[in-house]
This record gives structure tokens, C-alpha cells and sequence, in this order.
């Protein structure tokens, strides 16, 4: 087996070390938005979730005879934009068509136009400089064959 990373994340000849920084950076900076999304994503469903516990808050206010309360609720909570003309899911789908496709773009353009596409350079050389060679458990690669 060999020992370091296998020919997708080694470096083109030629890329800088400033380069690869940059493209380091610009991955993580799309992971971050990635984390970003899994929270709006999170925030749909959860708010969701709290609308239709409004109605079943409503329905216990009304058994309890709060209906002027129930009707508040009703009126002013259930369905209602959380921000002006917006649902939950136009932020999200509004969301993943700009700021999060703009990114995905150009980051993938980046590692395709200096690195021959290849992803997580900054990553694998760092991978390689930390662990320990020979030793279990810090393998460069993994072992398919068992």
C-alpha cells in the first residue's frame, strides 16, 4: 500500500503553496456555508413543526374555553410569513439558488481551473504532515482488502 495520499489529493506539479492555502480556504469557506444550510434546513422544519403545534395549542385553548386566546393564536401565528411574503421554504429555496450555488460554482471552477479539480489539497498534505508514518491507525489510504 502505498504511503500518502493517493493520486487525487496529491498536488498538480507546479501548484504553489499560497495556491493551495487558498483553495484550503475557500473549501472550508464552503463547508461553512454547507453547515449554514443544514441550519436553515433545520429552521424550516422546526418552525414547521412549531406552526402545527400552534394547532394543537389551539384546540386545548378552546377545550379550556380561552377562545378569544385560541383565536389570537389562529389569526395572528398559524401560517404566517416569517418574514414579509416569506415561508420557510423560500428562504431555503432562495438561499440554495443565489448565495449557495454562486459558491458551489465558483468554488468547483477554482480546483478545475489551478488544481485539475482536485479537491481537499490543503487537507491531505495536512493529513500527511501530522500523522505518524508506519504506525497503526495513521494509515495514508485505506485498506480495502479486507
Amino acid at each position: 500500500m502505498a504511503d500518502g495520499p493517493d493520486a487525487e489529493h496529491r498536488r498538480p506539479d507546479g501548484l504553489d503553496d499560497v495556491t493551495v492555502q487558498a483553495l484550503g480556504k475557500l473549501s472550508e469557506a464552503l463547508e461553512t456555508v454547507e453547515r449554514v444550510r443544514g441550519h436553515l434546513y433545520a429552521m424550516h422544519q422546526l418552525t414547521g413543526t412549531a406552526d402545527f403545534m400552534l394547532d394543537e395549542a389551539v384546540s386545548l385553548f378552546m377545550q379550556a374555553g380561552h377562545t378569544e386566546l385560541a383565536d389570537r393564536i389562529q389569526r395572528e401565528l398559524i401560517g404566517r410569513n416569517v418574514i414579509p411574503g416569506h415561508w420557510t421554504f423560500q428562504i431555503v429555496e432562495a438561499y440554495d439558488d443565489g448565495y449557495y450555488t454562486e459558491l458551489r460554482t465558483v468554488e468547483r471552477d477554482a480546483r478545475e481551473r489551478l488544481a485539475q479539480g482536485r479537491r481537499h489539497l490543503y487537507e491531505a498534505e495536512l493529513k500527511e504532515r501530522r500523522r505518524t508514518h508506519g504506525r497503526p491507525g495513521h494509515e495514508a489510504l485505506p485498506d480495502y482488502s479486507g
